[in-house]
């Protein structure tokens, strides 16, 4: 398996791999694809396994807070899920991270992701204080607007090895 940035002969496979992500993930338009692949490829990333796209990672390097990447979507084919290949390309992207000189990666996750949680944690990620708790899990109410709570996690990338 390879990790690397996406290519716009890659859109039609992340728009199916993305479907297969409901109802946490959720694809984004062919546009979206194609921005990501020509402007963010160093932190926009497949795991490709002879020509088969088993995995993707869509991350951006804040504009306004530089110091801060940002995961917007993480999916593996379930078909490939318990192999690896999400802790791959978060790796990926973290090392991309520190080469930004980025001093720390987050993302926001469903409430009830509890696989995703699981996830998060075991790379090393902590569950930011919300202001209640889902099933163990911290949550800020309203977090992407109203109504849309979501669970955040960050990785501070200065306390932490490359692998």
């Amino acid at each position: 398996m390879k990790i690397r940035p996406i290519h716009q002969d890659d859109i039609p496979a992340i728009l199916d791999l993305m479907e297969l992500g409901a109802p946490y993930v959720r694809a984004r338009t062919s546009s979206d694809y194609w921005l990501y692949a020509n402007l963010f490829s160093t932190t926009c990333l497949v795991a490709d396994y002879n020509g088969q796209l088993l995995g993707a990672i869509i991350a951006f390097c804040s504009q306004d807070h530089p110091e801060n990447l940002y995961i917007q979507d993480v999916i593996t084919d379930p078909d490939h899920r318990r192999q690896g290949i999400s802790t791959a390309l978060l790796q990926a992207v973290r090392d991309a991270g520190r080469r930004f000189g980025c001093q720390r990666l987050y993302l926001t996750s469903e409430p009830d992701n509890s696989a995703a949680h699981g996830t998060w944690t075991n790379m090393g990620f902590i569950n930011v204080p919300g202001d209640h708790i889902v099933n163990g899990v911290e949550i800020i109410s309203d977090y992407k607007g109203a109504g849309k709570h979501r669970a955040v996690y960050e990785l501070r990338l200065h306390n932490t090895a490359v692998n």
